[in-house]
């Protein structure tokens, strides 16, 4: 038997802010639910029936072929039929929701249905970021939870839609949007995990890093940016990890502000935010060193869909020709990363994507003050290989087919590191907009290796210069706007709506 909140049965709307109302009162209605009857629990009451509460959904019909602009990327359904998604977060989601519906409305002249759903929401996501209640129960009131609140169902949170591997049953509506309410609320649940940071904070553009010396120097520019109360750059806070914020000088604090507090250790991916009020501010993530890494995060932050994502870090140079400091802007990828093999099948191209790759060279062109030939010294144009073996360039070449050595040769790469084919393939998969500038930090394949203090003072000597390039790109994406961004590059045939 269950008890469930009032059910809310769908109703059409021809107007994006009274759907998005709709959806925000199913939503908190069913929510706060859960959380009353997890209360009741948690404090010894014994219920006697399961508790359920379901996420809202959004539904559209079409009956006619679509003649949307076909400039746009994102904004339409691929055909006839009906189309559907759950929702969830419309605190967090709600200029994103509007953008949605007002597009689906525009472009087919459709109503939109809003109703209850039938998708259970676990109870750990109706939960607030604060609230936690697992340490105060014993393990038999644990296991009793089980049978009273439905849990996270991980065999619903995969990512068939956004493979393309996805076909509905028989009679079953065609997806609306990349991804299902749990599993977004499963990765935002991961992000305050992985990255240290409420998901409310992360930026529509992400610098991702292979290396802890971009974040001192991130860290030191937000800080710095925070004791000017001139509002020139737009940023209006600087956010680390345990959400520690730091307004700029003369905003007041807001309530939330108080409940930050620096961790006793760092979180495997630290995130870093540099905050506008209209979200397209920049975050920057330290990924580590691993393909792992950047596969997990980058399937996390995907549900919060960023405009773009930028590799940023250090590499290998595979040329005689470069030098250590020089700059790689990758065109091409060679993934023997092997972590989304499975997801996204080696053979499919890694295209460069023309609005990021023009950024990021303008970038580099107006911080280094160079531009045509003399560009050409610093900066190469070229493929970049990633691997899933740090010491590749210790098996053996001579005699060995197979080598590492001969196949980045025979693919041109110019560059290597371990990282940034994932960061590409994940944006391509999830249809994030992507790019990749390293720098090459060393030459193992010419004898020139890192060591300790040579690498230390290389490092801080071009960090500070990559970075700029890498914000400079930033804010050249931002003026760009969001519709050019979303290329018609990462679209499949039959495409979801939602961006």
């Amino acid at each position: 038997m269950l008890t469930e909140p009032p059910y809310i049965a769908p109703a059409e709307y021809d107007d994006a802010d009274a759907a998005l109302a709709r959806v925000t009162e199913i939503y908190e209605a069913n929510t706060a639910w859960l959380r009353e009857a997890l209360q009741r629990f948690v404090a010894g009451e014994d219920l006697d029936r399961h508790v359920r509460a379901c996420y809202p959904f959004v539904r559209v019909r079409v009956d006619t072929v679509a003649r949307p602009d076909s400039r746009l990327a994102f904004g339409f359904v691929a055909g006839t039929g009906v189309f559907e998604t759950t929702l969830t977060r419309p605190d967090l989601f709600a200029d994103y929701y509007r953008e949605q519906f007002e597009l689906l409305i525009a472009n087919h002249g459709v109503k939109l249905e809003v109703g209850t759903g039938t998708q259970p929401i676990p109870v750990h996501f109706a939960l607030g970021g604060a609230e936690h209640f697992d340490g105060t129960l014993d393990v038999a009131r644990r296991q009793r939870m089980r049978d009273l609140f439905d849990l996270p169902n991980l065999a619903a949170m995969d990512d068939g839609i956004a493979n393309g591997t996805y076909e509905p049953a028989p009679g079953h509506p065609a997806p609306l949007a990349l991804f299902t309410a749990p599993r977004v609320d499963y990765s935002l649940q991961r992000l305050r995990h992985y990255a240290g940071s409420d998901a409310e904070h992360f930026q529509n553009f992400v610098l991702f890093t292979n290396y802890q010396f971009y974040i001192d120097e991130f860290v030191k520019l937000g800080r710095a940016l925070m004791t000017q109360s001139d509002d020139a750059h737009g940023y209006e806070a600087f956010v680390e990890p345990g959400n520690v914020v730091t307004r700029r000088a003369g905003l007041p604090a807001q309530p939330r502000d108080a409940l930050g507090v620096a961790p006793p250790r760092m979180p495997q991916m630290p995130a870093y935010h540099l905050v506008r009020g209209d979200r397209a501010g920049i975050t920057m993530v330290n990924i580590g060193v691993g393909p792992a890494n950047a596969k997990t995060i980058t399937d996390h932050i995907a549900v919060l869909r960023p405009h773009a994502w930028l590799m940023l870090g250090h590499c290998a140079g595979l040329r005689t020709t470069q030098k250590l400091g020089d700059y790689v802007l990758a065109h091409g990828y060679v993934r023997e990363d092997h972590v989304l093999d499975e997801d996204l099948p080696p053979w499919v191209p890694i295209p460069a994507l023309a609005e990021i790759q023009l950024a990021l060279e303008a970038a580099v062109a107006e911080v280094t003050q160079l531009s045509g030939y003399e560009l050409k010294r610093i900066m190469r144009t070229g493929t970049v290989a990633s691997t899933d073996n740090r010491n590749w360039e210790l098996l053996p070449s001579h005699g060995n087919p197979s080598a590492p050595e001969r196949r980045f040769s025979q693919s041109r790469a110019v560059a290597l590191d371990m990282e940034s084919a994932t960061v590409a393939a994940n944006g391509f998969r999830f249809r994030v907009p992507y790019g990749t500038l390293l720098c090459v930090s060393d030459k193992p394949l010419h004898g020139e290796i890192k060591l300790p203090g040579m690498a230390d003072t290389f490092y801080r000597e071009r960090v500070d210069q990559h970075l700029r390039i890498g914000l400079r790109t930033v804010e050249l994406l931002r003026e760009q706007g969001m519709a050019r961004l979303h290329s018609r590059k990462l679209r499949s045939f039959a495409e979801v709506a939602f961006q």
